[in-house]
């Protein structure tokens, strides 16, 4: 069974919680797109774990996690993440953390770059998170990039990373007035945070291909959601990467898979990090209590979140853009507080109402929330396992999103526990 588990919506839907309940049932879990610009929470009887480059069921000891060719990795970060497992009792030995050798390395510089652009911008910034992930990308595609396969050479990787220094730094230091990038420097650093990790580096074509071979089911773990993806998402305000499931197998290093199933997953409310158009964002005191109910702040930047009542619009679409096979809805209890649930059924542009997911960046940031009101459970459901142990309003939310987004829901989390969700079939 090869399984993709991604984001419909903005990114924060809740992937990391599932890919690590779901994980049980697999023997290979792969990150194939993004870097450390966004976290994936997962709580379990060993604790609560943020991940934000390591594949989630980094936490199964039995589990192999591949990190795909489509990933940028800071290796101070990833050594950090590493460590903080091994502090936690996590065993992490090569062959239960996979890198590939293809896989692109993000740069000091990479984050430099990242930080001195958003500062440039100031009002009109793009809400990066200054983690280097959209110079990473653009080097890679102008070819002028290191990859994890580099460390392996390390006899020719100095002058390879002098004639890239000497290019960086007609932007570094001509372009932006910074400071030179100096090669010493960012030797030392790969020499600290990159060579205890060539022990783990090989080719995840071949062990990939090796897996498929021989029967094995594999997760591929999706960052972010379909609207931050590169090509269709709302861009500008997006990630540097593809999001979709579509891309799986290509991150992942093996473009002739063939998915199973598309998982998608989102929240039973609509949240939303940085920034960009989020047309169902809610203000005021309406906003606070639900940001607060769903203890809404960002995995791996700490920022609050912009939140909004379930988007019918936005989620239709990214069910539809990830292909998704079915559903699992997260953070329902969330809701438990309220007496009836807001939703947004269409976006209300120039006076006219619009039921499709616009492309236009003017349009969407035009867009203004057509809001109706559901009937809310308002009671605790963080104890029920069963459909059947569900207040009648709940399984009746629940239905309404599956009619709206075109797509079965399987899955409802009702709590932050591996144990605390629901089957539905």
């Amino acid at each position: 069974m090869l399984t993709s588990i991604v984001g419909t919506n903005w990114g924060d839907e809740g992937k990391g919680r599932m890919v690590d309940l779901l994980s049980a049932d697999y023997e290979v879990v792969v990150r194939y797109q993004g870097g450390n610009n966004a976290g994936h929470t997962v709580v379990n009887d060993r604790g609560k774990f943020i991940m934000n480059l390591l594949p989630s069921g980094i936490l199964r000891p039995e589990t192999a996690n591949v990190l795909g060719p489509g990933i940028v990795i800071d290796l101070e970060h990833l050594y950090a993440e590493v460590e903080r497992l091994r502090n936690a009792g996590i065993d992490i030995e090569p062959g239960h953390l996979i890198l590939s050798d293809r896989a692109t390395i993000c740069m000091p510089y990479h984050k430099l770059l990242d930080g001195l652009e958003e500062d440039r911008l100031g009002d009109k910034k793009f809400g990066s998170t200054r983690r280097g992930i959209s110079p990473v990308y653009s080097d890679k595609y102008m070819k002028k990039a290191l990859r994890l396969g580099d460390l392996c050479h390390w006899d020719s990787l100095r002058d390879r990373l002098a004639d890239l220094l000497e290019w960086k730094n007609l932007v570094v230091e001509k372009g932006y007035g910074h400071a030179p990038i100096l090669l010493d420097d960012i030797m030392d650093w790969l020499e600290r945070f990159g060579k205890p990790f060539i022990p783990y580096i090989t080719d995840t074509t071949a062990y990939l291909s090796r897996a498929m071979e021989e029967g094995k089911s594999i997760i591929f773990e999706a960052q972010l959601g379909a609207l931050r993806d590169i090509d269709f998402g709302i861009y500008p305000y997006t990630s540097a990467s593809t999001t979709l499931a579509a891309y799986a197998p290509i991150g992942a290093g093996v473009p002739f898979a063939r998915l199973d199933e598309s998982i998608g997953i989102m929240k039973a409310y609509s949240s939303c990090v940085g920034e960009g158009p989020f047309a169902c964002e809610l203000f005021g005191a309406e906003g606070d209590a639900l940001r607060k109910a769903g203890g809404e702040y960002g995995a791996a930047t700490g920022r609050p979140r912009r939140v909004g009542g379930f988007d019918v619009v936005a989620s239709r679409y990214g069910a539809k853009m990830q292909g998704c096979t079915y559903v699992a809805l997260t953070k329902l209890d969330v809701l438990s507080y309220m007496d009836k649930i807001p939703v947004c059924v269409a976006y209300e542009v120039g006076g006219k109402r619009v039921d499709d997911f616009p492309a236009s960046i003017d349009e969407l940031n035009a867009a203004k929330p057509i809001y109706e009101y559901l009937p809310g459970f308002a009671c605790d459901i963080s104890d029920c396992r069963k459909v059947e142990d569900l207040p009648a309003a709940a399984l009746d939310y629940i239905r309404y999103i599956e009619k709206a987004v075109g797509c079965p829901v399987k899955y409802v989390s009702v709590g932050a526990e591996r144990e605390a969700y629901i089957t539905m079939f």
